[in-house]
């Protein structure tokens, strides 16, 4: 899939050479091609923003007003289901409510005697939850991803345990790291820096609550990001993170100084350069084929 990255090519590891040795190696090799392949991880920061978000009906039995009320759906890649007043609230309040979904019994409904109903009932709760979409293929949409949800496919690979085993472990246990030190962090949602000290490692920043900690408290894995030195608000000189798509969270972080801003920057494009993009393995591979078949 886009996004993941090799590690090995014929049984040799690429993670530490040149994009072009490994794509040399790749063109070398047998007729059959050998990829070991690293998934980026699905947990943490920079998690793939939802497939399912929109506006749905709740039915509600609650309060002054019953019956209807518009809101502003997100199905997370935690298998929660939070819910805001307005679109525009995402990202900046928190959720109304969230519904843990993992277990839950979800299904069209016909009991209302309204169209384009579906149901959901948590695990953890006794109530059952009432949902109307605006069309029968919206509803579908949602029954389908809801169900991904409450069942989800699970893929380990070595580096997701490294990198587990890693955000486990207090900051100063974690081997030859690539960069250590302080840095700040903007919360978008609270508009405020919040400072963790930081370890560079294999293309994933890991952030503790400071250097006693005893794991990490969360991770922003680098795969496929650009690093750039670039203002943000007040502060003119911020480390800015840049997603590779709209599917990912983008990042500002802020060193102790400019010069510790440039040593940040200068670690983390090397730590991404380690890591060989799948895509462009492939993409590599094929065109030296073609050219082989015009010749």
């Amino acid at each position: 899939m886009v996004g993941d990255y090799v590690l090995a090519v014929n049984g040799t590891d690429v993670t530490s050479i040149p994009h072009s040795e490994a794509a040399d190696l790749a063109r070398q090799g047998p007729d059959v091609l050998t990829l070991t392949i690293g998934s980026d991880i699905a947990r943490g920061p920079n998690t793939p923003r939802p497939g399912c978000r929109g506006y749905l009906h709740k039915r509600t039995q609650s309060g002054l007003i019953k019956g209807w009320r518009k809101r502003w759906f997100v199905l997370t890649n935690d298998c929660c289901l939070h819910y805001y007043r307005h679109k525009r609230d995402e990202g900046k309040k928190l959720a109304l409510s969230t519904m843990k979904l993992e277990g839950a019994e979800v299904g069209p409904d016909l009991s209302l005697g309204k169209p384009f109903v579906f149901k959901c009932r948590p695990l953890l709760d006794n109530r059952m939850y009432f949902f109307c979409a605006t069309s029968n293929q919206e509803r579908k949409r949602w029954l389908e991803a809801l169900r991904k949800a409450i069942h989800p496919v699970t893929q380990n690979h070595v580096w997701v345990d490294v990198t587990r085993h890693n955000s486990n472990l207090p900051p100063l246990a974690v081997k030859n790291p690539e960069c250590l030190g302080l840095l700040h962090k903007m919360d978008r949602i609270k508009d405020t820096w919040v400072q963790h000290y930081s370890i560079l490692k294999d293309g994933c920043l890991y952030l503790y609550s400071g250097i006693r900690a005893t794991h990490a408290r969360g991770g922003i894995y680098l795969q496929g990001y650009s690093v750039r030195e670039q203002p943000y608000g007040s502060r003119k000189c911020t480390i800015e993170l840049k997603a590779p798509s709209d599917e990912f969270e983008s990042f500002y972080l802020c060193a102790e100084n400019p010069n510790d801003n440039k040593r940040w920057i200068a670690a983390i494009k090397a730590s991404i350069k380690k890591w060989w993009p799948l895509h462009q393995a492939l993409q590599d591979y094929n065109k030296h084929t073609l050219e082989e078949t015009r010749m």
